[in-house]
């Protein structure tokens, strides 16, 4: 592809127009203990007619991506995405100005925050202009999309009009308004993973080590005091001292192994639905007890859907939003964003996909010296038209391998048989045939 390049007159944000990332009075994220109660009360919250708020839900999207299982999950899908390169390019020319913008960390962080709102639902970037664009994601807590407002403080009822202008012009969303993002469905089973969690260490703390038990005279009590240090003093393992002559009965479950398993099945099943809420399928991240190549070729199949699925979005955010944006400003956008051929693929799946394109459409040879890097022989066309007659002498001008009858020599018996002992589909097919 041929670069181009172009002359850019943008002026620099309006010095009226206050960057409003800095305006923001900007809260602690409140961490308190979670549960189902509480993420329902914020859903219901974020859920309001009359003015939504999702500072409850977006705290809880926070403390929730502290799970290592999210968060890894969350990095492979959008990895996914950020590994792919992208280009700019109109009529087969790449743009200069533009693949430089491509090229710069500022763009690969605004691709970040695009990909966010598929979790946490809407999405608002500022960009302050300079010699290059620098974008700002505006706090989620500050935003309420279904308004039109960015709050100066988390809790105010009014605050800027970002669709209105000059701030508009600085300005571009991502994402549905209503929108609250897989995060919201997926607290719940960190929530139950991490409850569940906290019960298995408790059970292996009392279970996982043996009690201690000590008598002591209970008409001479500096014999207790001594017990009692020397208990302190032995471990950490739990303990207990009685008189003597007490009868202490200790009740254990009839099967620690059994509530052992319990736990981790639970942990086991939330990771699951994680998984199978983020990526669509579960054998990419954890093997199971089924895994084997053919589900997990299937399992790899979904991702990639969902990838691809991905990809489409961004492609559209950027080809839409963000190339107006661009054209707003005086960048010379004229073309269009698209993400370049994964060339991961391995030679023998594009063999496959050639060979069988090339029984159903032409492709010139040179395709396949270049995508293969094969040097082309210097008595190509004498070699060609040898393989052609070969073909034709065959009767196989694909050059597949002969299917039932591999000498050509030798007549097909099946079309030397009378057609009334052939079945439909003989006849029909050896008619052709015949022709």
């Amino acid at each position: 592809m041929k670069p181009t390049t172009a002359t850019r007159k943008v002026g620099k944000t309006d010095k009226n127009t206050k960057i409003v990332i800095n305006q923001l009075d900007i809260r602690q994220i409140q961490r308190t203990v979670q549960d189902i109660e509480t993420w329902r009360n914020a859903i219901k919250s974020a859920e309001n007619i009359q003015f939504p708020r999702k500072i409850k839900l977006f705290d809880l999207y926070s403390d929730i991506l502290l799970d290592a299982h999210l968060s890894s999950v969350i990095d492979k899908r959008k990895i996914a995405v950020l590994k792919s390169p992208i280009t700019f390019a109109k009529d087969g020319n790449e743009n200069e100005e533009i693949i430089n913008l491509i090229k710069s960390p500022f763009f690969i962080q605004m691709i970040k925050d695009v990909l966010d709102c598929r979790f946490w639902g809407h999405t608002l970037i500022e960009f302050e202009l300079g010699d290059t664009l620098i974008p700002h994601l505006i706090p989620r807590k500050h935003v309420v999309p279904e308004k039109g407002l960015i709050l100066i403080n988390q809790n105010d009822q009014s605050g800027i009009e970002f669709r209105e202008t000059p701030y508009s012009n600085f300005m571009i969303e991502a994402g549905e308004i209503n929108d609250l993002g897989l995060l919201c469905k997926a607290a719940q089973y960190v929530i139950y993973k991490r409850n569940c969690l906290g019960d298995y260490s408790q059970f292996s703390e009392i279970f996982g080590q043996p009690l201690r038990k000590g008598s002591y005279n209970p008409y001479d009590e500096n014999s207790r005091t001594q017990l009692k240090t020397s208990m302190e003093e032995m471990g950490s393992s739990a303990w207990a001292i009685f008189p003597e002559g007490t009868n202490i009965e200790f009740v254990e479950s009839a099967s620690k192994t059994g509530s052992a398993d319990l736990y981790s099945g639970l942990i086991e099943i939330c990771n699951k639905e994680i998984s199978k809420l983020i990526l669509g399928q579960t054998l990419t991240t954890d093997q199971g007890e089924k895994g084997t190549q053919a589900l997990g070729t299937v399992h790899a199949a979904v991702e990639e859907e969902i990838e691809f699925a991905d990809k489409l979005f961004i492609q559209g955010f950027l080809n839409n939003e963000f190339k107006n944006f661009l054209l707003k400003h005086g960048f010379p956008a004229d073309g269009e964003f698209n993400f370049v051929e994964d060339e991961v693929m391995s030679l023998t799946t594009r063999k496959d996909i050639d060979i069988a394109l090339n029984g159903i459409i032409p492709i010139s040879d040179d395709y396949f010296y270049e995508k293969y890097g094969i040097p082309k022989p210097d008595n190509y066309d004498e070699l060609k038209k040898k393989m052609d007659e070969e073909k034709i002498a065959n009767n196989n001008p694909f050059g597949f391998p002969p299917a039932g009858n591999p000498d050509p020599k030798k007549p097909n018996p099946k079309l030397q048989t009378p057609n009334s002992k052939l079945s439909f589909w003989d006849r029909y097919f050896f008619h052709l045939a015949r022709r």
